[in-house]
């Protein structure tokens, strides 16, 4: 198990917020936990001090390009990038640094997964260098994949099978647990057992919910060990008083020995 850093951006500024409550509406109310004084850069670069390969920056809406590319630009190949990335743009993301791009939306059409928007980009770019997130939220019987600022279900229930079939066009999996995300109240232990079961060969890493170094280790143990995990809100580096950098990274640390 892995501790995959993130740089949440918005506006421009490395923030922490409530994912739910992104929307495209005027009237909505945005719940931000925390914004910082730091760049995105400097998280960038304590990420490569401290060895964190394989964390996600994330643009939350537009207005985050510029971030985006330096905090790239602070640790070259080390960092995946997400957020509005299409077939048009993947190429560029990857020429400015990141190691991999992370998709959603782009892959969905009229809530169906799009295979052919997902073999053209695997033609572009290589399976190798791209990230699918199937973030999702629990409806009637199981966990859909939700798009759009995680605003609309689509038809893609998250199982084991599912994730076999689709790991073949991808290199990872980013799972954000939608309902618990930026909330800091404890993990969905039912999700990441279904993860855990999956089987995939793929590398996983779950988000959402994380509280304190507790909800770490149950990851770790409802995990059965297979998978990578994030922190955000609860970080004292994002304002949070759950856990330390310091604890976080040490039990990244001990995890990989």
């Amino acid at each position: 198990m892995r501790f995959r850093p993130c740089i949440d951006l918005h506006n421009g500024k490395v923030k922490q917020i409530v994912g739910s409550t992104l929307s495209d509406s005027e009237s909505a109310t945005l719940r931000t936990n925390f914004s910082s004084q730091f760049s995105s850069s400097h998280y960038a670069r304590m990420y490569r001090q401290d060895n964190l390969p394989g964390g996600h920056v994330i643009m939350l809406g537009p207005g985050n390009e510029e971030a985006a590319a330096e905090a790239l630009k602070g640790w070259p190949g080390g960092l995946q990038i997400g957020g509005g990335i299409t077939a048009e743009n993947a190429a560029l993301w990857l020429e400015r640094g990141a190691s991999h791009v992370i998709v959603t939306s782009h892959v969905f059409h009229d809530g169906q997964l799009d295979t052919e928007r997902l073999d053209r980009l695997c033609r572009l770019i290589g399976k190798e260098r791209l990230v699918l997130d199937l973030s999702c939220r629990w409806k009637d019987d199981g966990y859909y994949v939700v798009t759009d600022r995680w605003q609309k279900f689509t038809d893609l229930r998250i199982s084991g099978k599912m994730l076999k079939e689709l790991e073949g066009s991808c290199d990872e999996f980013l799972i954000h647990a939608v309902d618990v995300e930026g909330k800091c109240m404890g993990v969905d232990e039912r999700l990441i057992g279904i993860l855990a079961a999956a089987g995939v060969n793929k590398p996983i890493t779950y988000a959402g919910g994380v509280t304190d170094m507790n909800d770490l280790q149950l990851i770790c143990r409802a995990g059965k060990s297979k998978l990578d995990a994030t922190v955000g809100s609860a970080l004292d580096i994002f304002g949070g008083t759950g856990c330390t950098y310091e604890e976080v990274v040490a039990f990244h640390n001990q995890a990989a020995e």
